[in-house]
């Protein structure tokens, strides 16, 4: 399976000439769902969900399909009858040759006085697991974890804790857009000292085997 990561939340997975592209959002390359067969989106926050980058995926490949909690594919759904699947904690499927498994069902906490929307995370092929905005732990082993490393809802010590937790072989970071260059040494250092597992990092547009 080849991992590529798009600017912030944002990747795509590849494997025999088939893509999965998840949370293309406003934060990612314009055309970072096209030539993806299947689109993912965890939840309806800008920074994942973007409908200009879901359509150009969608036009650009007629037999492309997306899965997704309720209160996108209600945005979606009408441009693109029957091929956009509203999925949920617990769900499984299949997408673009994956077998993708649904866990979680809410948002992190942003702030007491917010309220909390619905979050569902991916685990594809039972080994790739991509939380969107929530510290999911999937109910089994993940060999890699896209780690949402900043974020206006998390802190470093619970990052820190959320690897510990999951248990991965290796952890790349996503949610990294609000991250500067000048804080990212902090971030690698400390995660990948006190996480537990292989710490890494992809700039927009590199690739890794898994």
């Amino acid at each position: 399976m080849k991992l590529t990561k798009k600017t912030h939340a944002c990747v795509r997975l590849e494997r025999d000439g088939r893509s999965l592209v998840i949370d293309p959002g406003t934060f990612s390359e314009e055309d970072a769902a096209v030539g993806a067969e299947a689109i993912l989106v965890t939840h309806e926050h800008i920074d994942h969900f973007n409908e200009d980058r879901l359509r150009a995926g969608m036009e650009a490949n007629p037999a492309a399909e997306i899965w997704t909690l309720r209160s996108v594919a209600e945005k979606i759904s009408a441009a693109f009858p029957g091929r956009v699947h509203v999925v949920g904690h617990g769900d499984t499927f299949s997408a673009a040759g994956f077998d993708v498994q649904v866990h979680g069902e809410l948002h992190a906490v942003i702030h007491p006085d917010i309220p909390r929307i619905t979050n569902v995370g991916y685990l594809v092929d039972g080994s790739v697991f991509h939380p969107g905005d929530a510290l999911t732990v999937p109910e089994q082993p993940v060999d890699t974890l896209m780690l949402p490393v900043m974020a206006p809802w998390n802190k470093i010590s619970e990052v820190i804790e959320y690897v510990r937790e999951v248990k991965p072989v290796r952890a790349y970071d996503i949610h990294d857009a609000l991250l500067t260059d000048l804080a990212r040494p902090i971030y690698d250092s400390q995660i990948g000292a006190l996480g537990g597992a292989e710490h890494l990092r992809l700039t927009p547009g590199e690739s890794a085997d898994l």
